[in-house]
């Protein structure tokens, strides 16, 4: 039950981090409210507690693999964002301009390559 519910926070919490980029480029209709600024990070972190804490052996990196990609792949989604942003290929809306953006590539960076970095080398056998 503790995993079901690590799972679906973590979904939400970069569901919040996917709407928060996805705004400043147009394509949701509403400007992000201020609950997705903190429900970003804080249910991210949150279910990949949650799933942490139900795996029968987290020393493998199976939850912090799961969160950690999707973070990683809506943050190079963003700077795609400020790129294109900051050629002229895409308008952006909202009063906030390119904020969300810079704060779910920032946030959304930093949480995912820390995540990815953390399983993604293996030990070498040690010689006898």
């Amino acid at each position: 039950m503790i995993a079901i519910a690590g799972g679906l926070l973590a979904l939400l919490g970069i569901l919040s981090g996917a709407l928060l980029a996805a705004a400043p480029l147009g394509l949701v209709a509403a400007a992000p409210g201020l609950s997705l600024w903190i429900l970003f990070p804080l249910l991210t972190l949150l279910g990949w507690f949650l799933l942490v804490v139900s795996d029968l052996d987290p020393a493998r990196g199976f939850a912090t693999k799961a969160v950690a990609v999707p973070l990683f792949l809506i943050a190079l989604l963003s700077v795609l964002g400020l790129v294109a942003a900051g050629a002229g290929l895409v308008a952006v809306n909202g009063p906030a301009g390119t904020s969300p953006l810079w704060y779910v590539a920032v946030v959304g960076g930093f949480l995912g390559a820390l995540g990815i970095a953390a399983y993604s080398r293996r030990a070498a056998p040690q010689a006898s």
